[in-house]
């Protein structure tokens, strides 16, 4: 939609460095230099053998011997470290690092794995169930980071981001730049033909809704639902900050 967000102001409150966010980015950023590093045969090799294969997964189709790596319902999960070129890889990492680091404040490091990987492999599935006789392998994280932009436009709806659109730089509330996005993906998912595109929409709308919703289960009790970036500006690390007769679980990991 010519909408490329650059940051975003809301600050981290309950955690100082998000280590989950920054291991997502860096491991995705290792498994695609290694898939590389095999040469054209071994990167399309590995895209059928990790990648989500709805015909497989759901039972229609089997893999040929020199192209399973793992069983089909744990590609829900190895798909989201895979990506296809350089451009795929660089707009769902860029994503992920503006938006990823606030929704792990407010669940804490194992949950927001527990929360990402989740979401990542619901819609995954939802697409196969969608498209349940596309032969051709789905990868990437695109539908995990759809979780927490769901997550955040429910969390920091007022949070202002900073984008560029075309060549001009803009801040923008969350609800609307968010909003904007999931609203180009029901469209697309709705109108879009599976032989017309490479994009699994339909896996991009399922994981915004699904974090969108989980999100409520995953944070923290202390964390408000539809929070202004402002809420979550009080944090000093290592002293946090209590207005008076506010309790605040701030041991929690």
């Amino acid at each position: 939609m010519g909408l490329l967000p650059l940051s975003d102001d809301t600050q981290r409150r309950y955690i100082e460095y998000p280590y989950v966010t920054w291991g997502i980015v860096g491991a995705c950023v290792v498994v695609f230099l290694m898939q590389q590093s095999g040469g054209e045969f071994d990167f399309e090799r590995g895209l059928y053998g990790y990648g989500v294969i709805p015909s497989v997964l759901l039972g229609d189709d089997r893999l040929s011997p020199e192209l399973y790596r793992v069983p089909a319902w744990l590609t829900l999960f190895t798909s989201q470290f895979l990506h296809g070129s350089w451009m795929h890889l660089g707009g769902n990492m860029l994503f992920l690092w503006i938006f990823g680091d606030n929704i792990e404040d407010s669940m804490g490091h194992g949950k927001f794995l527990v929360f990402y990987l989740g979401c990542g492999a619901i819609a995954g599935l939802a697409f196969a169930l969608t498209e349940p006789t596309v032969q051709a392998p789905t990868v990437g994280a695109s539908g995990a980071i759809a979780a927490v932009l769901g997550a955040y436009i429910v969390l920091h709806p007022k949070a202002r981001i900073l984008v560029l659109v075309g060549f001009w730089p803009l801040r923008m509330p969350a609800f609307l730049v968010l909003g904007i996005w999931i609203l180009f993906q029901v469209l697309n998912a709705s109108y879009a033909k599976p032989d017309e595109t490479d994009v699994a929409f339909a896996a991009h709308v399922a994981g915004f809704v699904a974090g969108a919703i989980l999100v409520y289960f995953f944070k923290r009790r202390t964390v408000p639902m539809m929070s202004t970036s402002q809420d979550h500006s009080l944090r000093i690390y290592g002293l946090p900050h209590r207005r008076p007769g506010e309790r605040g679980p701030w041991g929690e990991a």
